[in-house]
């Protein structure tokens, strides 16, 4: 029996290892000769990594990993076109270990159990397993937890890759159990040299001058695979003449920006807009708010946002800049769009030209810490209404002093509940109509000591 149980195992790791030997022994394998300029020019060693150097280098996380020949999990996290899938192929190179691969996006439960199985009994035989998944944020959070007992095993080494903020997008537990290693994207250096690289392979240049060089280098946004794509359209087309920035501009597209509204980029960017119209930057703030409303997110989010800017971070320092917003809001609604996101255009400047205060945002928040505190403390009798005769009876509104009927419209009375010290929450400063609620504020302070004889 045991003689059939080895059997058995044997044959089951040579089917295992005979159906994929290049997919999962070894990173890499050599690509078609009509496989896409991208895949052709895929790096074949992390030396050929342009761009991540931060990471890939020897210094850093992952080249020192490289030269200790351990590897931990550790979560890819970077944009599209980064080099997360082409580095984690080539980690399994690099230590000797096999590559197995999945999609969050393809992949179920099934896909996993099967994934775990193999590299167990990959295991048996010797051979670690790097299990690289792709889009891991994409998984719920239950999937997510499967992987920890094969994780803390060391049944595999798990190499994620994510372009969501990992803090967000995957466990704690999982995050405590793995490395996050940050991917830029590629700057317009690192672009150069993959098309160098692409014209090295293809023999012969890219029909374009420099403008339309460094036009299409732009044109990719930090995105290496879209830059190659668009480089194989240009060798695709035959084009016989030079083309310049204006006739790559009409044979191509630009690539469009990374933006989903419940992503990392909508809140990455609606912040920048929130801190450049509060540091006053007119030109940053306009710039922000093209950047989300030409990638197409809702005019009246930003207007909410604006709105609750004008009373935060400016309130009565401006009065107006409340108005503006609301204004705003209905010029947008009557107009639409695209007409009416001028009168957004107008806001914006609006609030990032207009003086600043934080002082009610921080009056709200110490007067509602102070009513949380006191609980139920009820008001001082004389300011309460008395509508019953029983009430009157009880002494409510007796004494109660009527400050129209006061000299200069100001009685002084005390407001506050009884037992209770006179609060400051409101603390405007010496900016902007904020300066002249300063002095009022004082004439009544003032006013108020004559009258009670302090």
């Amino acid at each position: 029996m045991a003689i059939l149980r080895a059997n058995a195992y044997l044959w089951l790791m040579a089917d295992l290892f005979e159906d994929q030997p290049a997919a999962l022994s070894s990173g890499q394998s050599e690509p078609r000769e009509d496989a896409p300029l991208a895949d052709r020019l895929r790096p074949r060693a992390l030396a050929e990594v342009v761009g991540q150097e931060h990471v890939t280098g020897a210094s850093g996380a992952i080249g020192r990993m490289v030269a200790s020949g351990k590897l931990s999990s550790m979560i890819l996290w970077g944009p599209p076109g980064t080099g997360k899938t082409t580095i984690a192929r080539l980690l399994a190179d690099a230590v000797g270990m096999r590559f197995a691969a999945v999609s969050a996006v393809f992949s179920g439960v099934a896909d996993l159990k099967k994934a775990f199985a193999e590299a167990e009994l990959a295991a048996k035989a010797g051979q670690r397993t790097l299990l690289f998944v792709d889009e891991i944020h994409r998984f719920n959070r239950a999937q997510q937890d499967g992987f920890l007992p094969f994780v803390e095993r060391g049944t595999v080494t798990l190499v994620g890759a994510t372009t969501e903020n990992p803090s967000f997008a995957l466990n704690a537990a999982l995050l405590s159990r793995a490395q996050v290693l940050i991917l830029h994207r590629l700057d317009a250096a690192a672009l150069r040299v993959l098309l160098q690289r692409a014209e090295a392979l293809e023999g012969k240049r890219l029909p374009i001058d420099d403008s339309a060089r460094e036009a299409l280098i732009a044109s990719a946004d930090g995105d290496g695979r879209f830059l190659l794509n668009q480089a194989e359209t240009l060798y695709g087309a035959e084009i016989e003449e030079t083309l310049d920035a204006a006739g790559l501009g009409k044979l191509l597209q630009r690539r469009l920006a990374v933006y989903e509204k419940d992503r990392d980029g909508h809140y990455g960017l609606i912040s920048a807009l929130h801190k450049a119209l509060r540091g006053s930057e007119p030109q940053a703030a306009l710039y922000y708010l093209a950047r989300m409303l030409t990638a197409g997110e809702e005019p009246l989010y930003l207007l909410r946002r604006m709105t609750r800017f004008a009373s935060e971070d400016i309130g009565l320092a401006d009065p107006q800049a409340l108005t503006q917003c609301l204004a705003a809001k209905d010029a947008y609604e009557f107009l639409g769009s695209p007409e009416g996101e001028l009168a957004i255009v107008q806001a914006c400047l609006y609030l990032a030209t207009a003086p600043k205060s934080n002082a009610a945002y921080k009056a709200q928040k110490a007067a509602w810490q102070s009513a949380r505190e006191t609980g139920s403390l009820p008001p001082p009798p004389h300011i309460l209404n008395a509508p019953t005769k029983l009430m009157e009876e009880i002494g409510l509104g007796q004494g109660y002093a009527y400050d129209h009927d006061a000299p200069d419209g100001f009685s002084g009375a005390d407001y506050w509940p009884e037992g209770m010290a006179a609060q400051t929450y409101y603390q405007p400063v010496p900016r902007g109509f904020e300066r002249q609620v300063i002095e009022r504020l004082e004439w009544w302070e003032k006013k108020r000591q004559e009258l009670r004889g302090t």
